[in-house]
């Protein structure tokens, strides 16, 4: 099932969520309508207070930069992150042009630490340890932002936050058109 998308403005955007536990009610079911919605938005990642729940997990697929660069050094995946913790940033800063299916028709150059260390859970509540670089380690901190309440446009400069105001209103207030199903402010 495709589950409308918050849009900035919303307050579920800025939860700090809380962790869950294996019998978090119906968690296959909302870990398969996360893809489902994902995709149909044509996103790399989703976090759950991009649906309206206030909980630490969110879903990433990196595929499509590989299929999309041939020459990408990037190694693709597909994962669930549960009550994700990221243990360590380090390497070298790095700029990319980041957006947000939360934000839509605004993309930003975001600076990222290149190589992180994360501990999760999968969708069988498997503990994990991983190390990630590249573009997947910025799509998890994209997505691990989220469940801090955290969103890539607060890594701007207040000049330029300043400059893209009328456009984060417009989407708080639902002026934007967009090809997937969202949730405003009303």
């Amino acid at each position: 099932m495709i589950i409308p998308i918050s849009a900035f403005g919303l307050q579920i955007l800025r939860v700090k969520c809380k962790n869950i536990n294996p019998d978090y009610p119906n968690l296959p079911d909302l870990i398969n309508n996360m893809w489902e919605t994902m995709y149909n938005a044509n996103g790399v990642g989703l976090a759950a207070p991009q649906i309206n729940l206030g909980i630490k997990l969110f879903v990433i697929d990196t595929t499509i930069f590989k299929n999309d660069n041939e020459n990408t050094e990037i190694i693709p995946f597909k994962k669930v992150f549960i009550n994700a913790k990221i243990t360590k940033e380090i390497g070298d800063e790095w700029s990319f042009n980041e957006g947000c299916l939360s934000i839509p028709e605004i993309r930003e150059d975001i600076t990222r630490k290149s190589i992180i260390t994360i501990e999760y859970y999968d969708e069988n509540f498997k503990k994990h340890t991983d190390k990630f670089d590249g573009l997947n380690a910025r799509v998890i901190q994209h997505e691990y932002d989220h469940i801090n309440g955290i969103l890539f446009i607060d890594k701007l400069s207040v000049l330029r936050k300043r400059m893209i105001k009328a456009k984060l209103t417009n989407i708080s207030k639902g002026k934007i058109n967009t090809d997937y199903k969202m949730r405003f402010v009303r």
